[in-house]
């Protein structure tokens, strides 16, 4: 994925941010994790020398609250962010597609979860309508191996979806109400699915 913010937007982007009203450092890097959908975290080590490099310039101002640097834009700063208002637009632009490329692929990895889950069930059931003419202990026997091997293909599914979406949530990505929905309905889907075949 291509870098988030291109040089010299950064620099643009914590002024805008300042803009909104005082910060300490931390609060800084949430914001911009927040407003990337977690897609650009950056570390203590990029945000405090480009604040240091902005105080240089006369941007914005740091002082002191208890144990936390608290930084504040100048007229200077709020000059250059009203001058650069088209700029600007152009970086959250850029922001909104990085936030749609990231859930793109949140519901990409869902949607081939969901079709190998599918895909080992109904291998599962061919197996199992192949074997009802055995032997029935023998056909016992097996159904029970392959009711095995579908509850671990379960779980194996439901594991790498909840590890994904909390990886996601962790980076700060939002979890939109539409994307759970498409969860619920393949979910859905697959188990009626099921049902219709173990019927037949």
């Amino acid at each position: 994925m291509p870098p988030v913010f291109s040089h010299g937007d950064l620099r643009l982007y914590l002024l805008n941010l300042l803009d909104d009203g005082p910060r300490h450092g931390y609060d800084i890097i949430q914001a911009l994790s927040d407003r990337t959908g977690g897609t650009y975290t950056p570390s203590a080590g990029t945000i405090y020398p480009r604040l240091a490099k902005l105080e240089e310039e006369g941007m914005v101002t740091k002082s002191v609250d208890g144990r936390k640097t608290v930084y504040e834009i100048t007229e200077s700063g709020r000059a250059e962010v009203a001058a650069r208002r088209d700029d600007l637009a152009g970086i959250e632009a850029g922001l909104a597609d990085s936030v749609r490329l990231i859930a793109d692929e949140v519901r990409g990895s869902v949607r081939d979860a969901m079709r190998s889950l599918r895909a080992d069930l109904a291998a599962a059931t061919a197996e199992q309508r192949a074997e009802t003419t055995a032997p029935s202990e023998d056909a016992r026997t097996r159904s029970r191996e392959q009711l095995q091997r579908a509850d671990a293909a379960v779980n194996e599914f439901r594991g790498r979806l909840r590890a994904d979406l909390r990886t996601h949530v962790a980076r700060g990505g939002e979890l939109s109400a539409s994307l759970v929905d498409v969860i619920v309905d393949d979910l859905d889907r697959i188990a009626r699915e099921l049902t219709r075949t173990l019927a037949d």
